[in-house]
């Protein structure tokens, strides 16, 4: 069956930070005085509050009992610090207005609204996409297959002919694949191993020229 929608993920997807995510997540605990956190620890208590509003309960639950620094503190001074550092692919909007040409095209990014509301209105693309899904605003996040879902439902496009971008094996790969969407990893030195369930794979320098054709291929 002909792809006709192609979603994607945001995060070293599409746009990455210049640091080190563990580096700015030490930059704003620093900078408000809390307690130092572990970034393994921080992604457990994130995978666990996908469908939030803010980061505010991911820190509640990081935070010791009577920590002097405030979940809220802790929450913007992190999020200060991630859009102090992304960068976006170079030519993502040009690659978005060529894939319109021919397909639907959205994005589906895991995590609390305000958090990544902020970075796509920072990086300007919302114009290029045909719809853009946090899923915070979501009873339920990736891998669920209710974010897959509910992105074909925004593009009026059926899971099969939709091909999901995205680089976590789980999250992305994993999880577009069960909800019945084709998957392309994308790869990137020290990232995820390729996943052998993924449709195709692109290394991440190669996306915004490489993937048109790639997805003619699919």
């Amino acid at each position: 069956m002909r792809v006709t929608a192609v979603g994607f993920d945001l995060d070293d997807t599409l746009a990455v930070t210049d640091r080190p995510r563990a580096t700015l997540l030490s930059d704003a605990t620093n900078a408000v005085s809390a307690p130092a956190l572990s970034r393994d620890d921080y992604l457990d208590a994130h995978s666990r509050h996908l469908a939030t509003e803010t980061r505010e309960p991911i820190f509640a639950d990081l935070l010791p009992e009577g920590s002097d620094t405030s979940s809220e503190r802790l929450t913007e001074a992190y999020r200060d610090a991630i859009l102090d550092a992304l960068t976006p692919l170079t030519g993502v909007p040009n690659l978005l207005d060529t894939l319109r040409q021919e397909y639907r095209v959205g994005l589906l990014t895991n995590g609390p609204v305000v958090a990544q509301r902020g970075k796509i209105a920072q990086l300007g693309w919302e114009p290029y996409f045909d719809t853009t899904i946090v899923t915070g605003e979501l009873e339920a996040g990736k891998p669920d297959r209710r974010a897959f879902d509910a992105l074909s439902t925004e593009l009026g496009v059926p899971t099969e002919e939709t091909a999901y971008v995205g680089d976590d094996p789980e999250m992305d790969v994993r999880g577009a694949s069960d909800a019945g969407m084709r998957t392309i990893q994308v790869t990137y030195p020290d990232g995820p191993d390729p996943m052998s369930v993924a449709d195709a794979h692109i290394d991440r320098q190669e996306l915004v020229l490489g993937l048109p054709d790639l997805l003619s291929s699919l």
